[in-house]
């Protein structure tokens, strides 16, 4: 399936579709046809034993040291510091809106994804931003309410549906890790980082320890359409696999429909591995290999 189309639109990965009955939500029920789904078991009801948290708690500490030669939060040797971040979101692990607290790094099951720090691009100095749901909600409801990001997110509507989908996850353990992504200090996309081993997408394929798959969405029109997605999937997929020693792969699952979304992973350093039938939508798995990441 070659690329037809550097460019991305709002639809890409499309995220977990609440289900309103329920109050749960599914990462692989995703697509535009509100058709109901048989798969009731969600991501975040799919509850870790305490030995398990453990065991992944254990082996993220052996780990601990690998970040020598980074600041505290992650900011890269040789990448500008001080000045650049003080007024913006990429504040060397600092909260942009002025509290003089570190973001959040105790998602464990992600190995810390707000203590990444920013990243060199293309298209500029990019950050993911863990999301603070009484700061952001507003931003990323605008984004879900614009028709071409509604059409697969499904998240459109009153304050209150984005306010939940973000308190899922945030109230979660850990597993799947909203955030917004941040370019050259302007927040212009939102990203779901998550254990794509142990989402129920995970039953859809041959899953492997510590798969971590992407969700996300350009937020501006401006942004989309002139390959600004491919630039920041690629980035982001390199940090994972740089911050997460042990995850060997970073998957995602785009509708197939959605021909612009598929075509931007492909020109971001993602092989399409198969067609996949998920809960509402047939999807494009897609995977960044470690071992093949200088090759694509």
């Amino acid at each position: 399936m070659p690329p037809t189309d550097e460019s991305t639109d709002a639809g890409i990965a499309r995220a977990p579709r609440a289900d309103p009955g329920s109050g749960s939500t599914d990462h692989a029920a995703t697509g535009s046809d509100p058709r109901p789904s048989t798969d009731c078991e969600d991501t975040l009801d799919l509850r870790l034993t305490d030995e398990l948290i453990a065991l992944f708690a254990a082996d993220t500490g052996d780990r601990d040291g690998a970040g020598e030669g980074t600041a505290a939060y992650g900011t890269p040797d040789g990448a500008p510091g001080g000045d650049l971040y003080s007024s913006s979101y990429g504040s060397s692990g600092r909260d942009p809106y002025g509290s003089p607290g570190p973001f959040p790094v105790e998602d464990d099951l992600l190995d810390q994804v707000g203590g990444w720090g920013p990243a060199k691009t293309p298209a500029g100095v990019f950050q993911l931003v863990p999301v603070r749901s009484g700061r952001d909600v507003a931003l990323v409801h605008r984004w879900m309410n614009d028709p071409a990001v509604a059409e697969f997110w499904e998240l459109a509507g009153p304050e209150t549906v984005v306010e939940d989908h973000l308190r899922r996850q945030l109230d979660g353990d850990g597993r799947s890790v909203p955030c917004l992504g941040v370019l050259d200090g302007t927040p212009m996309s939102y990203w779901e980082i998550y254990r794509a081993d142990l989402d129920p997408l995970a039953r859809h394929y041959p899953a492997r320890p510590h798969d971590t798959g992407v969700h996300l969405l350009i937020g501006g029109i401006a942004d989309r359409g002139r390959g600004l997605g491919s630039t920041l999937l690629r980035a982001v997929a390199d940090q994972v696999l740089d911050r997460r020693p042990a995850c060997a792969r970073v998957v995602a699952e785009p509708d197939l429909r959605n021909t612009p979304s598929v075509s931007a992973f492909l020109s971001g350093g993602f092989r399409f591995s198969a067609e996949v039938d998920l809960p509402g939508k047939r999807a494009a798995l897609m995977i960044r290999d470690r071992a093949l990441r200088d090759l694509l």
